[in-house]
């Protein structure tokens, strides 16, 4: 090899090693409050936000997406998996002909989440899970976009049974069953684990163990995990997944995470001020590709909740207050996405 191309390939690869990780949006729309969905496409435009979660394939909501160039992660719900899985491979096909494809053109398609935390907090459609991907990716095999458009299931953190410190991690033995030949569809088609990670609830749930710095990323506690130190919950939480996955022998796999964020209002500690310090640091860390202890210099991907507010959201109250935007598309404070 000559010196130049030589020293060219040193540089492509010292480029994608630092490239930024993509940082996306949350777009809930549990609420009968939101303005239309066109305006939310327009305040994304607006404001440099190139990626987007969708729950679900509501058509109206779809729709405006459509030549914005915008990249989409679109759920299935949780309730459609069992008609997939048992379901022809026609019937995954017909599926995403009539509820995707039909609505947004497929280079904006970037992930499909096929269902939602459903191990162990929703466990009657887990059966359904890994046969909905199996259809799911012959039908894009037909389509031609198996490369193309990746899919993926997002789980809770819960799904472990260990994870502090982060090299304990363990899957909970009573999904192992299932989780392995997940993983193994997962390694073998180079699809990412999807990830929802919070720990705003993290915190409150178990203050006594867990300082509200940490889970803030500040700087006054520090978590030594072997040779690894860890100064935020965050971090030790993906790579709790990363240790868990390696335990199994699926270390390759990469954690995108699908779904974080940090309430404004309607709970102990949720404020503007504290959803700003999180989401802050988890959309500049991803910029920067700084990765965490484990994998450092490795860009996270990361989507963060919230949008808007959702007013009709269930549970405690702070479930209620994770709009990153107003109504009138005012920041609720001053994040940037680029």
């Amino acid at each position: 090899m000559g010196i130049l191309p030589f020293f060219f390939s040193v540089f492509l690869l010292l480029f994608l090693s630092t490239a930024a990780a993509p940082v996306g949006v949350c777009y809930g729309i549990v609420a009968d409050n939101l303005p239309p969905a066109s305006n939310a496409v327009k305040l994304l435009i607006s404001n440099g936000i190139s990626n987007i979660r969708l729950f679900n394939t509501d058509p109206d909501t779809l729709k405006p997406f459509s030549g914005t160039g915008i990249q989409l992660m679109i759920g299935v719900p949780n309730e459609v998996l069992p008609s997939l899985a048992t379901g022809t491979v026609n019937t995954s096909l017909d599926w995403l002909q009539s509820n995707i494809l039909a609505y947004v053109p497929s280079n904006q398609v970037r992930y499909i989440a096929v269902g939602n935390e459903v191990f162990l907090k929703d466990p009657f459609y887990t059966p359904y899970v890994l046969p909905s991907i199996v259809s799911l990716y012959q039908a894009l095999q037909i389509l031609g976009l198996a490369d193309k458009i990746k899919l993926s299931s997002p789980h809770a953190a819960s799904v472990l049974s260990s994870s502090s410190p982060p090299s304990t991690g363990t899957f909970d033995p009573y999904i192992r069953a299932v989780m392995i030949p997940y993983l193994q569809f997962l390694e073998d088609h180079e699809l990412p684990f999807l990830l929802n990670v919070y720990p705003y609830i993290s915190y409150i749930n178990d203050k006594e163990h867990i300082p509200l710095e940490y889970a803030l990323f500040g700087s006054g506690t520090k978590v030594q995990d072997g040779g690894l130190t860890y100064t935020n919950l965050f971090d030790a939480s993906i790579d709790a997944f990363s240790w868990a996955m390696e335990r199994e022998g699926f270390g390759g796999v990469t954690v995108v995470v699908a779904e974080t964020g940090w309430p404004t209002a309607g709970g102990e500690a949720a404020t503007p001020e504290n959803a700003l310090a999180y989401n802050g640091n988890v959309t500049s860390r991803a910029l920067k590709s700084v990765g965490t202890p484990k994998r450092p210099g490795v860009g996270v991907e990361v989507y963060v909740f919230d949008l808007f507010d959702e007013n009709l959201k269930s549970g405690d109250e702070y479930e209620k207050h994770f709009g990153i935007f107003g109504h009138d598309g005012a920041k609720a404070y001053d994040i940037s996405f680029n």
